[in-house]
């Protein structure tokens, strides 16, 4: 992505914070194969977006931050995500969980929340059941009452960041109903060492036990309402589509430079290439395009329910199709482990396996216009 290829309507101050994701960028993408290896959280890289003021942008200016607009954001994720998708995706569970947590707490806590979120401590994530799947929002698990809140014994899993998080926000069943709070980990809060997945290593995305871990009544927030802000539906189409521009610049160079043996000339001039990579890149293009129709939607809060699930339905499978086609130019060097090819397509895979899933997603819009009364063309 270019700087001149912003949204125009962009502010001044939106285009300045991501010119600074820009060049963090390119700093994570030097570092991201490493992380990957490792399957190690880039500490430093979160440590980075905080110290450079991205964190306190994208709080809502009521509880102290920036206001960033959702259109902005996407922006700044899929810079991230194009350099290392794995600190893109915990970031974006870390803005995610604080921002919703900060909000809908301030009738009992005030903006302790928001105040430890601009002062750089870490949140993520533990809304999904092992027996859940896609369904994230709908907890199994109930929270039993005792004196100062309610208890838990369950598991969340694939909590993005757990290992370094101050805060953890779950839903559990009170009264038959999804009842959200936040948590401290303490020594009843285990994280199962299970990570060993094929991309996205280095989000380290646990399965975390509850032992009887205590619900404080106080850090008891509101459900999400119409209208509050959702930076993690916002970031999910994003986080796929820097995946996608990696993976199409990582193709593009190896077509340039590989000399194909039988004509002496790179791959690049092949036409099968050529029709491939112009496939590639325009289905890209579309897949921007409509997250960013759907994020500018969000902004001026004329969203339609489904917006969301087709734009990251797009963005998910033109990252799976360009990984994959990088496989297929790359060939055997791009199945080495040294080569960006390989972890591209890995990466790629990940998007859809998020809730909501590709299979999922599909599920919820072909049911929404089978079942409309009319179907509007």
């Amino acid at each position: 992505m270019t700087y001149a290829s912003l949204p125009p309507e962009l502010a001044d101050h939106e285009r300045k914070w991501i010119r600074v994701a820009a060049d963090l960028s390119r700093a994570f993408a030097e570092t991201a194969a490493q992380f990957d290896d490792a399957a190690e959280i880039p500490v430093a890289n979160l440590k980075a977006l905080h110290a450079a003021g991205l964190d306190a942008f994208f709080l809502p200016a009521s509880l102290g931050g920036g206001g960033g607009s959702a259109l902005a954001f996407g922006e700044v994720v899929r810079l991230i995500s194009a350099g290392d998708p794995s600190t893109a995706c915990i970031w974006v569970m870390h803005v995610g969980a604080a921002v919703g947590l900060s909000l809908r707490t301030t009738d009992n806590l005030g903006t302790f929340y928001a105040d430890e979120y601009l002062a750089g401590k870490r949140f993520a994530n533990a809304l999904t059941e092992p027996a859940g799947g896609s369904a994230f929002l709908l907890p199994q698990q109930a929270a039993e009452p005792v004196d100062g809140g309610f208890r838990l014994s369950g598991s969340k899993r694939f909590v993005s960041g757990c290992e370094i998080a101050d805060y953890l926000v779950l839903n559990v069943l009170i009264d038959n109903q999804p009842t959200f709070f936040g948590v401290i980990p303490d020594e009843t809060v285990k994280f199962i060492p299970v990570w060993d997945t094929l991309g996205l290593r280095a989000s380290r995305s646990q399965l975390v036990s509850f032992e009887g871990t205590l619900l404080r009544a106080e850090h008891r927030s509101r459900p999400p309402l119409p209208g509050d802000p959702n930076p993690i539906g916002a970031g999910l189409a994003p986080l796929s589509l820097g995946i996608a521009d990696a993976a199409l610049k990582a193709l593009i160079a190896h077509a340039r430079a590989r000399i194909v043996p039988t004509t002496g000339e790179p791959l690049a001039k092949l036409q099968w290439v050529q029709f491939a990579v112009a496939e590639a890149s325009t289905k890209l293009e579309a897949a921007i395009a409509y997250t960013r129709q759907a994020l500018r939607q969000i902004d001026a809060g004329t969203a339609e329910p489904l917006l969301l699930l087709r734009a990251k339905l797009l963005a998910n499978e033109v990252a799976r199709e360009i990984g994959q086609l990088g496989i297929s130019v790359g060939g055997a060097t791009g199945f080495l482990r040294s080569s960006p090819i390989q972890r591209h397509f890995r990466d790629a895979q990940a998007g859809g396996l998020m809730a909501y899933s590709i299979e999922t997603s599909k599920s919820f819009i072909g049911q929404a216009l089978l079942e409309a009364e009319e179907v509007q063309s």
